[in-house]
């Protein structure tokens, strides 16, 4: 709907908009949320409204579009978008909609192209945009130049690639200079995409996220994760064991002779970035702890590198290993259906088959995702229920969901217009 007309009509969700300032202003901060963020239609409209059209999202990798032409898409609620490698190399992002009667350009999630055509009339755009073709008969007077696509803010760093919807996006300077620097010994232009898989899970995208922010359902939910993964990843935790600190203060060590950054960052409760050792003997996310790929990334000289764990709200996490690095990537379908896509990456020289088996290197993530599905939908079907009321977290094993759910609603309410940094906090 045209903003400006649609700016003239009265705002369906004007009191949905006012409960859930109400209620976020009034959580107890320790407390799961009440039942409509998870659940309700018109609280699900506003996650997409204020969340996911105002934020900076993980789209995808920068290698995955390598050179000119390729270009891949993505559904952001109703949003098509896609991004693609322009002639100078740098990259474009469009939402994925001609300029004509409004069909999707691309329909395939990657793909190559020397133009961008539209299927139904074949309007051809150029890769940074402008309209070039739209036929004669449009008119001799037909501007060309007043119908290019419409753009979106695109930036990249580290390999990764980002989106904001908005005209007016946050800061986000900081993270993406630490993400050069941290992933510089990777060399991401030459990496690829092994492999990746999606799946749907039938639950609200915050309790996708809650779970992932904790490891307090690990031990008695993923025994192929346990056999890599530290349940905890700084020795500030008050889990951390002394055995674990002395390891740490070894690896860190080592990493500092291969200049390899491991330091604890954080901006905000938005992003976090840490490396963290494996289990003890452990070198790589696969269930014999050994290297997944012979050929280690970049410059990048041992496998030994635990993990360098990278969130990003509200929508990604990642592990960077020696040899390879898994990425995932959340997006809503709906009040109670979420896609989670998982990509593998390696050196862009391995060879599968001869240095990688994608058998072998997704076997570990693929069953923890598949936990962690139905470990969400159970969540999903309980919090449905009559008998549901806000839960207490454990501030020692599930401050990562506190941290996530106080920059939810921090930014949610300041994007609806309300202050966010001093929640009026109802304990008890």
């Amino acid at each position: 709907m045209d903003p400006k007309f649609s700016a003239r009509l009265d705002d369906p969700l004007a009191p949905a908009r006012e409960a859930t300032v109400e209620m976020l202003a009034n959580r107890r901060r320790t407390f799961s949320l009440p039942q409509p963020f998870y659940n309700d239609p018109r609280l699900f409209a506003l996650d997409m409204q204020e969340i996911f059209e105002k934020e900076w999202l993980f789209a995808g990798m920068s290698c995955e579009i390598p050179a000119k032409g390729n270009y891949l898409t993505l559904e952001i609620g109703d949003n098509p978008i896609i991004l693609v490698r322009g002639n100078d190399g740098s990259v474009h992002g469009f939402h994925n909609v001609c300029r004509h009667r409004g069909s999707r350009l691309c329909v395939s999630e990657k793909g190559k192209v020397a133009k961008l055509v539209c299927p139904y009339h074949q309007w051809t755009y150029e890769l940074d945009g402008r309209l070039l073709f739209a036929g004669t008969d449009m008119g001799a007077g037909f501007d060309l130049g007043a119908y290019g696509l419409k753009p979106i803010q695109v930036r990249t760093a580290g390999g990764f690639l980002f989106i904001s919807l908005a005209e007016q996006p946050p800061a986000i300077d900081d993270l993406l200079a630490t993400l050069e620097h941290y992933l510089e010994p990777y060399d991401m232009a030459n990496t690829k995409v092994a492999v990746e898989s999606s799946i749907v899970e039938q639950a609200n995208w915050k309790l996708v996220i809650e779970n992932n922010r904790e490891c307090y359902h690990c031990n008695g939910a993923h025994p192929e994760l346990l056999g890599s993964l530290q349940e905890f990843d700084d020795t500030d935790d008050p889990r951390a064991t002394p055995a674990y600190k002395a390891l740490v203060e070894k690896k860190q060590a080592d990493w500092d002779a291969q200049r390899v950054p491991w330091q604890l960052q954080r901006f905000g409760k938005r992003n976090r970035l840490t490396r963290t050792p494996l289990l003890d003997g452990v070198v790589s996310m696969t269930l014999d702890g050994q290297p997944a790929c012979q050929k280690l990334m970049g410059r990048i000289e041992s496998p030994d590198l635990g993990s360098l764990r990278i969130l990003h709200l509200p929508n990604s996490w990642n592990h960077f290993m020696g040899d390879h690095a898994v990425v995932f990537r959340v997006l809503p379908l709906g009040p109670q259906e979420t896609l989670v896509t998982t990509k593998w990456l390696v050196h862009k020289d391995a060879v599968e088959g001869v240095d990688y088996h994608t058998e072998t290197m997704r076997r570990v993530w693929d069953a923890t995702n598949d936990q962690d599905r139905r470990l969400a939908e159970e969540n999903q079907r309980g919090i449905n229920s009559r008998a549901y009321e806000p839960g207490p977290y454990s501030e020692t094993y599930e401050f990562g969901v506190i941290d996530f759910l106080d920059w939810y609603g921090e930014r949610m309410l300041e994007n609806l217009g309300h202050t966010a940094p001093h929640l009026q906090v109802v304990k008890g």
